[in-house]
C-alpha cells in the first residue's frame, strides 16, 4: 500500500476514533486510535507531529477511563514532539500543556496541574497578542492603498485602527505606534483638517538623532 494511502486510513481510523470519542464509546475509540497510531508510526515514526496527535488523542482516551499513567505517558509524548518543532509559543503545545494539566488534577496534583494551566494561558495570550498585531498591519496595509486611491479620509480610518490595536500592545512610544501618529497627522493635513492633524500631532515624541561616530579609515601604502 502507498504512503498516501496507509496515511488516508490512519486518518480515517483517527476520524473513527473522535466520533466513539464523542459518543463516549470509550474503549471503541482507543481501539481506532491505536490502529491509526500504529500506522502513523510505521509510516510517519515516532517524531512527527501528526504522530503526535495519534498521541494526544489516546492520552484523552485514558484519561477519561481513569488510567492516568497511560495517559500521562501519551500526553507527554505529545507535548514533546509539539515542542520540538513548533516550540512554546504555539497553540498545539498549549494544548498539550492544558491536556497535561488536566490529567496532573485528576491525578490530585493540583500545583502542578496550575503550573501547566498558566502555561497554556501564557501561550494563548501570546498568541492572540501577534494576531492582533498582523490585523493591525493588515489595517495600515488598507490605509497605504486608499490612500492610493485618494480615499484619504477612509485610509485615516484604517490608520486609527491600526493605532487603536498598537497602543494596547505596545504602548504610545513605541516605533509602530508612533508611525501611526505621523501617518494620520499627515493624511490630516493633507486634508487640511489642522485642528485635527495637531490632535494627532501632539503625540509624536520627538527623538534626538544621534551622531554616528565613523571609523577612521588608515591606508597602507
Amino acid at each position: 500500500m502507498e504512503k498516501e494511502e496507509q496515511l488516508q486510513k490512519a486518518n480515517i481510523l483517527n476520524n473513527r476514533g473522535t466520533d466513539a470519542y464523542i459518543d463516549a464509546h470509550y474503549n471503541l475509540a482507543l481501539q481506532y486510535f491505536h490502529q491509526s497510531l500504529l500506522i502513523k508510526e510505521a509510516v510517519l515514526g515516532t517524531e512527527n507531529l501528526n504522530t503526535a496527535t495519534g498521541y494526544n488523542n489516546l492520552g484523552l482516551i485514558y484519561k477519561k477511563q481513569g488510567k492516568f499513567k497511560k495517559a500521562l505517558m501519551y500526553t507527554q509524548k505529545a507535548l514533546k514532539i509539539r515542542e520540538k518543532f513548533l516550540g512554546t509559543n504555539s497553540s498545539q503545545t498549549a494544548e498539550s500543556y492544558n491536556n497535561l494539566g488536566t490529567v496532573y488534577a485528576s491525578m490530585g496534583k493540583t500545583s502542578t496541574a496550575i503550573n501547566l494551566t498558566e502555561k497554556t494561558i501564557k501561550i494563548k495570550k501570546n498568541i492572540i497578542k501577534k494576531e492582533q498585531a498582523d490585523m493591525a498591519i493588515s489595517y495600515s496595509n488598507l490605509a497605504v492603498l486608499h490612500d492610493k486611491l485618494g480615499d484619504i479620509q477612509e485610509a485615516i480610518n484604517y490608520y486609527k485602527q491600526a493605532l487603536e490595536i498598537n497602543r494596547k500592545i505596545f504602548g504610545e512610544e513605541h516605533d509602530i505606534t508612533q508611525q501611526n501618529y505621523q501617518d494620520i497627522t499627515q493624511l490630516y493635513f493633507a486634508l487640511k483638517e489642522y485642528k485635527q492633524a495637531k490632535n494627532y500631532a501632539q503625540y509624536i515624541i520627538q527623538k534626538d538623532k544621534q551622531i554616528e561616530l565613523k571609523d577612521i579609515n588608515i591606508n597602507s601604502y
